[in-house]
Formats: structure tokens, sequence, C-alpha cells
């Protein structure tokens, strides 16, 4: 086990929820999730200290992404299919989110290369391609994050684990052929992105999936994933939207089932002595209490992770 410095604080989240993305009122997407998490995390998760992280630079998101999209996305000059892929209208505060999510996710590797586990509350725009956004996603966090890790601080094997309900088709197609990161996705097979790129794993997932089903089938994604590589860091994306309530979501879990899952993964990483970044992903259920719950409940385990390990 790694030994922490007495000073530092159980765990550090960090939020970028006071960067307003400006949309329309009729949106579907639940911005407001962000800053009920981070209000609900400061009230209610006392040896948690939240910061705001440093926006991502040009250098640190050409790592991941080709260096014309990044200027002509900060310049506001993709074309109109470009930002209707991105479901979002462009504004300078779209993009300076975004930079804010990625430097989140990096902030959240740094420190947990410390304390064991970070979290950023937001992240996990796993959507987001080489030269190209989509699904709500500009930037993707974990690529960027995972290229820093390398670069930066001396890790040379990560792992992104990726339990949204909707594969990590942008994270694949910029490190799927990588051999110094591996790339796992389970989710929904008959959901968005409808063209799936090609992950280190994948495994697809029948509408109507269920907690013990999911869980097995995770279960056997993790030894797998073992028995190819092996990580000294794991970069997890806790999606909400495998939620029952979900509605984009065709699969079934429960929040108990949820839980199961984030101990799956924490419980891998404690047996391994792995340092691990969390991000939350998506979520779209009916009631955003219920986003906001499922969410919670995955800081509060990462907590408890930081805590016991």
């Amino acid at each position: 086990m790694r030994d922490r410095p007495a000073h530092t604080p159980d765990m550090l989240a960090w939020y970028a929820d006071h960067f307003v993305l400006p949309l329309p009122e009729t949106h579907r997407f639940p911005m407001d999730k962000y800053r009920r998490l981070r209000e609900r995390v400061a009230a209610e998760l006392p040896g948690i200290t939240l910061s705001e992280p440093p926006a991502a630079t040009d250098a640190e998101l050409c790592r991941a992404h080709d260096a014309g999209y990044v200027d002509r996305a900060s310049r506001g000059e993709l074309s109109v299919n470009e930002i209707r892929m991105i479901g979002f209208p462009w504004s300078a505060q779209m993009i300076e989110r975004s930079r804010r999510s990625a430097g989140a996710t990096m902030a959240a590797c740094r420190s947990a290369l410390r304390d064991g586990v970070s979290v950023n509350l937001a992240g996990g725009t796993h959507h987001a391609k080489r030269a190209s956004g989509a699904g709500y996603c500009v930037f993707n966090d974990s690529a960027v994050a995972a290229r820093m890790l390398q670069a930066e601080c001396g890790i040379e094997r990560v792992a992104i684990v990726d339990l949204d309900v909707h594969q990590g088709d942008g994270t694949a197609e910029i490190l799927g052929r990588a051999d110094d990161v591996f790339t796992l996705s389970l989710h929904g097979d008959r959901n968005f992105p409808f063209r799936k790129e090609r992950s280190h794993l994948d495994v697809a997932l029948p509408d109507g999936c269920g907690d013990d089903a999911y869980l097995a089938t995770l279960d056997d994604a993790l030894t797998r994933m073992s028995a190819r590589f092996d990580p000294q860091f794991i970069l997890f994306l806790a999606g909400a939207d495998p939620f029952e309530g979900d509605r984009l979501g065709r699969l079934k879990l429960t929040k108990p089932g949820l839980a199961a899952r984030d101990a799956r993964v924490f419980d891998y990483c404690r047996r391994r002595d792995l340092p691990l970044a969390v991000a939350m992903a998506g979520g779209y259920a009916e009631d955003i209490a219920d986003i906001v719950d499922i969410h919670f409940a995955t800081v509060a385990a990462a907590l408890h992770h930081a805590t016991t390990r």
C-alpha cells in the first residue's frame, strides 16, 4: 500500500459546473446534475475536498486530438454538421467547460497517484474522437488524461474501464490500437453509437440486461482484461445510464446493482494496489434526482475506498 502524507484530505474531487454551458430550456442534456452533485458532496461528504481544475491546454489536448480540430473548435470554426454531431450549440463557454472537464480528469489522475483515488464530478466524454466531437462530447478527457499520465507521470500502462451504457467509440478510435493503453467498454448492443468502433475489449449487452447478468459479465470482462494487460493505473467511467429508469439506457440495473458494479472496480484496484481516477460519464433518468443519487453513491464509494485501502 502507498503511504499518504498525514496532511492530505481523505480524497480530492474536481468540479467545473460553475463554468456554465448555455443551453435552451428544452435541451435534453441534464446539465444541472453537476451543480446538484457538487452541492450534495459538499453537504454530505466532509472527507472530500472540492477543487477547481485548470483548463486543459492545447498541448495537453493535442496528445489525443488533431491540432486542427482543437484549433477550429476553440475558434468557433466547426461546420454546422460538426456542431450538430456534438449536440450543443457552439459557444466560448462550451469550449471553456470542455477544457475544464478534461483538466479535471487530468487533475484527478495526478491526485490519485498521490492519494490512491480521486474523482472528476463530470467527465467521461468518451464519444469525442481524434478530429471530431459527438454525443455531447467535445474533447475526450479519458484519452487526454491517459496520454498525460504517460507523458508526465511515469505511468507506462493505463486501462480505461468504461461502464457507461454507450460504447466509448471515441476512446476506441483514439486508443483502441495502442499497445500501452487498454480500452474496455461494457455497453448496450443496440444503443448509440450505432456504428461501433473497436476497443481492446468490447462487451455488448442485450436490451433489458439486469443486475445479475451485468455483474457476472463485468467480472468476466475484468478477468479477461487482466489476462491480456497489466495496468499501472485505472481510469473508470462510472455512467449512471445503465439504470433501469434511464431514458436512453435500455438496460435494467437497479441502484444497488450500480453500487455493486462500482464496488467491483474499486475491489479490482484495491487487490492490485492500483491508483484510480473516476469520471461520472452519462445519465439521463427522467428524474434528475435519480442521476444525482447514482453519481453521489459512486463518489461516496470512492471516498470509502480512499479511507480503507
